[in-house]
């Protein structure tokens, strides 16, 4: 066993663990495991065996793999060979297997033989080979990337054991994306950020991701032919910051028209991306004809069974954006345009993955609850598929089953057996933290996919609940008459969270519970590339509390600096224990945090707390003090500023509270000094930010004028890009939209720029109300904040695309100016 244990090479400090005794604790078995199909798998074999067969060639899949290795450690672009290989040689499961290189004794010859299914499984047991025998750690770039430090030189590779290693996957599929992730998240990409996308998916196991962009295109080309003209559709198509919800029927005409050049170079980078998944073997998602269609489809068909739906979050049901048109799934018009949207995407793409994904009914609920209604609707949205691919397998998010009351057992069997068994697989998508299928008796005989939500919006916040996804999938799949058939993660947005998509990446290789405590560990040292006992206590600090999330609450960040109550002062509950009713006053601290939470005003919801923020400020105490060791590091400066962040956030939460309760106390002094503290710490965290490409507004708005052919355009599309993170939808004068701020990002230059000036005028209404002793002026302050709004909407100042300042030296200055007083530790 210790010579096994030299082979690990995470750092120079020597290592206590035998290789073996890692591996168990780790739940990572190299011997062969018990065949773990489920009766999904089952259900869903026929497509499994056309997909396996309609694959890229093997020796395109490999040269794909070679490709991402270079992009990703070129100076080990010889150390690995690749193999694939057929699932007959893993009991008919798709895997992959690591085995020391025959010739590996000799000079410049493969150190490691990789063999695998696909490409994806090439790439995943490369990932898994680095991760646990180099030590190594890959995110996504603005969260600090890829860690490759600890990785030997080439010739100096650890040696697998003698047996080599094979890791089977449980189920065949690991699911990636949200339909709004192409917004929150991709809006703006590139093929270079695209490219550097499916690298990760591949290396992280990813093998059904949505493949979403581009399909206005081919929405213009196949109305063209139900004579609907280009112009016809520019009240349809959203902007390119809102195409997810126009996809969806939420809006209309939103942030556009689209300009031509935007849908040609969409539909040409599409291409690329369905080329580059299909050579690493993966199965990409089209979209398929959810019955949403442009409102000059009533004109041309007036016959057709067209209604309007109702207001999805406009001010005042503003005909220009809400109100979209459902063509119903029974008018034997849908089937047509179904069918001509399906073989329009295989005309332009060559070919397709034979999963389609449509949610009609997400956010859209039926005008009726009769089950025959519901099934007959269902059916021929699934015949819309068929008849444009006979191999199709619909996909459909179960958001409507979390979210919508109307969605009862009887409606929900009526829409799930309107389809043939293995015709459709439904995504658990929020399994994290209400799971349907335990209630559905396995979505009632469906197979479903395991996902992890996690995020809304691509809201910045430290969170999650690892025990839930290092345990979560492994019950879902060996409960009896389990339906499961993948993984998934179904964010709205990334680039975010790096320990959470890391652990619930390695679950679609899992075959046990994960003793996540020792993955944490074992994570901290991989992160950074060294071992610091100090981080590994910090890490075990986060795990047990922003990492540890079991309230049940949809974790939508609303701190104060980012998402401003929009407030009468009076309303705001300041003091909890004077402002509750007696029956409360007996409650410990955590169960008055969630009743605290619960309490809204008219317009105000206290933000989300869970966890002891002194434990989490004991954490950054380690952070700070191991800087000296790490803070040359990437991914360790990303984690200490987001560290930093999320402290400093929840004493703002405080800190504005303070403010108020001197408004209602009627102290002048104490409002004007509270007030100008609180200006002063977003001022701060601004600077903070700015320590760290990951939490930058510069690029986010850049990237969309990059995109632009021409000056209209860039205003155009930087009006899209503010608006999204700001007011989000429509609004008045005096009437917010409904959605603000539900984009929220802790960015640079965002809180300096919009967030602390916004604050600066609710502030400059508490003092001049009691200097003039007269009542708030809530009418005025919010006439005065939603046009500073629509006015920074608008605007076209500039700000950084690269990091400047000292992490460390910032946190360690913050720390000290807010944080290290006893008092500051209990909020």
């Amino acid at each position: 066993m210790a010579a096994f244990a030299s082979s690990l090479c995470f750092s120079s400090t020597p290592m206590v663990m035998g290789f073996w005794v890692l591996l168990f604790l780790l739940g990572i078995n190299s011997a062969p495991v018990a065949d773990s199909s489920t009766l999904g798998v089952e259900y869903v074999s026929r497509l499994l065996e056309i997909q396996d067969r309609e694959r890229a060639p093997p020796s395109l899949q490999i040269s794909a793999a070679y490709a991402a290795l270079n992009r990703l450690i070129p100076s080990h672009s010889s150390s690995f060979q690749f193999s694939i290989i057929s699932k007959d040689s893993c009991g008919g499961e798709p895997c992959f297997k690591l085995n020391n290189h025959p010739a590996a004794s000799h000079d410049g010859s493969p150190e490691i033989l990789i063999s695998g299914t696909t490409g994806v499984e090439l790439l995943s047991g490369l990932h898994w080979y680095l991760k646990y025998w180099c030590g190594a750690h890959i995110s996504w770039s603005k969260t600090g990337g890829a860690q490759l430090s600890s990785v030997p030189k080439s010739g100096s590779l650890p040696r697998i054991q003698d047996a080599g290693m094979t890791t089977k996957r449980p189920t065949p599929w690991s699911y990636y994306q949200n339909a709004v992730s192409s917004s929150y998240t991709f809006a703006w990409w590139d093929w270079e950020r695209w490219e550097k996308e499916i690298d990760w998916m591949a290396l992280q196991g990813i093998n059904l991701p949505l493949a979403f962009t581009g399909q206005e295109a081919i929405w213009q080309k196949v109305f063209q032919n139900f004579n609907i003209s280009a112009p016809d559709l520019d009240d349809f198509f959203g902007g390119p910051a809102f195409l997810a919800w126009s996809r969806m029927g939420n809006l209309h005409g939103w942030g556009g028209p689209l300009p031509q050049s935007w849908l040609d170079q969409q539909l040409i980078l599409q291409k690329k991306i369905l080329a580059r998944m299909y050579e690493l073997g993966m199965n990409p998602v089209l979209p398929a004809f959810s019955g949403n269609v442009p409102a000059a489809l009533k004109s041309v068909y007036p016959s057709a069974k067209i209604t309007r739906l109702g207001n999805w979050f406009t001010v005042r049901s503003d005909p220009r954006w809400c109100c979209t048109y459902l063509l119903d799934a029974t008018d034997p018009l849908f089937i047509e345009i179904g069918r001509a949207f399906i073989m329009q995407q295989l005309k332009e793409y060559g070919r397709s993955g034979h999963i389609y994904n449509c949610d009609t009914f997400d956010e859209n609920t039926p005008p009726s609850d009769d089950p025959e209604y519901i099934s007959s609707l269902a059916a021929a949205i699934f015949r819309g598929m068929e008849s444009g691919d006979d191999k199709a397998v619909w996909l459909m998010q179960g958001w409507l089953f979390t979210d919508d009351p109307f969605w009862k057992p009887p409606q929900m069997k009526a829409l799930l057996h309107s389809v043939p068994v293995g015709k459709l697989v439904v995504l658990d998508l929020y399994a994290e933290v209400k799971p349907v299928w335990a209630t559905s008796e396995q979505f009632y005989g469906v197979p479903y996919i395991w996902c992890m939500l996690h995020n809304f919006a691509g809201n910045i916040e430290m969170y999650g609940i690892v025990d839930s996804v290092g345990s979560g999938p492994i019950d879902a799949r060996l409960s009896p008459n389990s339906t499961m058939v993948g993984v998934g993660m179904s964010m709205e947005g990334i680039e975010q969270n790096p320990i959470v998509y890391d652990l619930m990446s390695e679950m679609a290789f899992r075959q046990d519970r994960v003793n996540v405590k020792t993955w944490i560990d074992m994570y901290a040292q991989r992160r950074y590339g060294l071992l610091v006992p100090s981080i590994q206590d910090a890490w075990n600090i986060l795990y047990h509390t922003v990492y540890n999330c079991t309230d049940g609450l949809n974790d939508k960040n609303r701190d104060v600096i980012v998402a401003f109550p929009d407030a009468d002062p009076n309303s705001i509950f300041t003091s909890p224990l004077l402002s509750l009713p007696r029956k409360h006053r007996h409650y410990s601290h955590q169960s008055l945090r969630r009743v605290i939470y619960q309490q809204t005003s008219e317009s105000y919801t206290h933000p989300h707390l869970w966890y002891s923020t002194s434990e989490v400020i004991r954490a950054l105490q380690l952070f700070i003090a191991s800087g000296d060791q790490l803070s040359e590091s990437n991914t360790f400066r990303y984690d200490l500023v987001d560290l930093t962040r999320q402290a400093l956030a929840k004493y703002a939460n405080q800190l504005f509270l303070k403010v108020v309760e001197a408004y209602q106390l009627g102290d002048l002094h104490a409002l004007r000094h509270l007030s100008q503290k609180f200006l002063s710490l977003v001022e701060d965290l601004d600077t903070l930010l700015a320590c760290h490409d990951g939490f930058l507004l510069g690029p986010w708005l850049e990237s969309a004028k990059q995109l632009a052919q021409n000056d209209q355009q860039k205003k155009q599309f930087e009006w899209n890009a503010r608006t999204q993170i700001t007011m989000w939808f429509d609004n008045t004068e005096e009437e917010a939209s409904l959605l603000r701020d539900y984009g929220n990002k802790y960015w640079s230059g965002l809180l300096g720029d919009y967030y602390r000036p916004r604050a600066a005028i609710y502030f400059k209404f508490l003092i001049r109300s009691l200097e003039r002793g007269d009542g708030f002026q809530l009418r005025e302050w919010r006439r005065e904040w939603i046009k500073l709004t629509n006015d920074w909407q608008s605007r076209r100042n500039t700000f950084p695309t690269k990091s400047a300042g000292n992490a460390l030296n910032v946190s360690q200055w913050l720390y000290k100016k807010y944080l290290e007083e006893p008092n500051s530790h209990v909020f």
